[in-house]
């Protein structure tokens, strides 16, 4: 086993050539896929709002209740992917099929309880976002737009559900290109039938949001395809997939280890998931043009953010490899060396999103008022982008060692427990404007950036889990 080292600053702050290549190998990937992917998010926003702003607003309030789903599939293959990492790191080949296999009847189990839930509660939960005061006839026709999207949205859960364990177990080995190919096609196949469908170019009928939604669920199908395929056609490139269906049988043992670990993580996706739902029914009561102006806002910040949200998944893997083989020392380095990356990238992309923020907002088809409104929040955004980046890596870091439950209390509690007090303080008590609202309760992350800070330098977290 190797011992634990005390590290000069510059060591902890700054890699070498050979450390900034490993992570541009891994990150990269993750970057252009996921950013291609909310370019096209903020092109079907544009597309929607074309359409106009009940429209529009109908759909944001969708994709914030799917996001929670998507939040719950996440969470609960993190935990596996914890140990997907690590198995990779020590060379144990059934030790990731285990985990994919984990992963695959969770995500099942989850999209089917998704499902059922919307087809239910649906229009009871969308009408949570429609503020009181909004006129009767806006209210009817965004509750119309919205249940229609959500209703077609749902056939697409099963396909996103089952490529998030294919596309998290290549990424856990370090294998990021094919999910970031597949991920490139569904989103020219989703631009393509979004302008086809919505709009009725040629012989396609003009649909509106349900056109969007339609294109959405095919371009998940193409997704899923083309990363089944691919994997299992390049077994030499992924072991881990020979024989992956042969069973599914899952030891005892590591079943109870990863649930230990997952529970956390997958109560920690759903609460914060949850939390960002409440925060937005919170600024949704300063009236229906908040709501358009936050959708807006968090589609073009989103694109900005990618850097950092990817460097905080590429520190998962990069760390969580290290620990994996029994490097304690690189994987505390590695860890730092990835925060001073993150926080470098918040302050470049921070800047290049403020002084984009006059401009973006008038793509959109909606009132200048909104318009000027989406604006202010997008530089408020850019304001808190750092502090974002590093609790982000921080959080992590953390998860990389298995210390879930930390993680837990460090995001979704934070959450509930000072987020959303003061967001529904400030906006049901005080007479402050949106963006105001909105610093305060996001500026509160510097607190989380204090707490991180405190858990990575204890090294709490260093711990290889999967060491028998």
């Amino acid at each position: 086993m190797e011992k634990t080292e005390k590290l000069t600053l510059r060591e902890c702050l700054i890699g070498d050539r050979a450390f900034y290549r490993h992570v541009l190998v891994v990150v990269l990937p993750i970057i252009v896929q996921n950013t291609l992917t909310n370019v096209v998010s903020l092109l079907d926003n544009v597309m929607v709002g074309q359409v106009g702003t009940l429209p529009m607003s109908g759909v944001a309030v969708v994709g914030q209740l799917l996001f929670v789903y998507n939040l719950a599939v996440w969470g609960s293959t993190a935990g596996a992917g914890i140990f997907g990492a690590q198995f990779y790191g020590r060379g144990d080949m059934e030790g990731v099929r285990h985990t994919f296999r984990f992963k695959l009847l969770v995500a099942l189990a989850i999209t089917a309880a998704a499902i059922g839930l919307f087809l239910a509660a649906g229009p009871s939960l969308i009408g949570a976002y429609i503020a009181a005061d909004t006129s009767p006839a806006d209210a009817a026709a965004t509750l119309q737009y919205a249940e229609g999207y959500l209703r077609i949205m749902l056939v697409g859960l099963v396909p996103f559900g089952l490529t998030q364990c294919y596309a998290g177990t290549l990424r856990e080995s370090g294998q990021t290109v094919l999910p970031m190919k597949a991920s490139m096609l569904a989103m020219v196949v989703n631009f393509i039938f979004n302008a086809l469908l919505i709009f009725g170019i040629g012989p396609f009928p003009r649909m509106g949001v349900a056109g969007a939604a339609i294109a959405t669920v095919l371009s998940r199908f193409v997704e899923l395809a083309i990363v089944v395929v691919g994997a299992h056609r390049s077994s030499d490139r992924y072991p881990f997939l020979r024989g992956i269906y042969s069973s599914f049988a899952i030891p005892g043992a590591l079943v109870r280890d990863i649930l230990i670990r997952s529970t956390p993580l997958l109560a920690n996706e759903l609460m914060w998931g949850a939390g960002q739902a409440v925060l937005l029914q919170c600024y949704s009561v300063r009236g229906i043009q908040a709501v358009a102006a936050l959708n807006i806002c968090n589609t073009i910040a989103q694109i900005f953010n990618e850097v950092f949200l990817s460097l905080g998944n590429a520190t998962a893997i990069v760390v969580g490899q290290e620990l994996g083989a029994d490097r304690l020392t690189g994987a505390r380095r590695t860890a730092w060396r990835m925060i001073t990356l993150s926080l470098t990238s918040c302050v470049i992309m921070g800047t290049l999103l403020a002084l984009c923020s006059p401009y973006i907002p008038r793509i959109y088809n909606t009132e200048e008022s909104i318009r000027l409104l989406a604006t202010e929040l997008i530089c408020m955004a850019a304001l808190c982008m750092p502090l974002y980046g590093f609790s982000n890596c921080a959080y992590f870091t953390l998860r990389s060692g298995g210390k879930t439950f930390i993680t837990f209390l460090f995001d979704s509690c934070f959450t509930w427990a000072v987020s959303v007090p003061l967001a529904y303080g400030l906006s049901r008590f005080t007479g402050l404007n949106i963006v105001a609202i909105y610093l305060l309760v996001n500026g509160m992350d510097i607190v989380k950036c204090a707490i991180g800070f405190v858990l990575v330098k204890k090294g709490i977290w260093v711990k290889n889990i999967v060491k028998e």
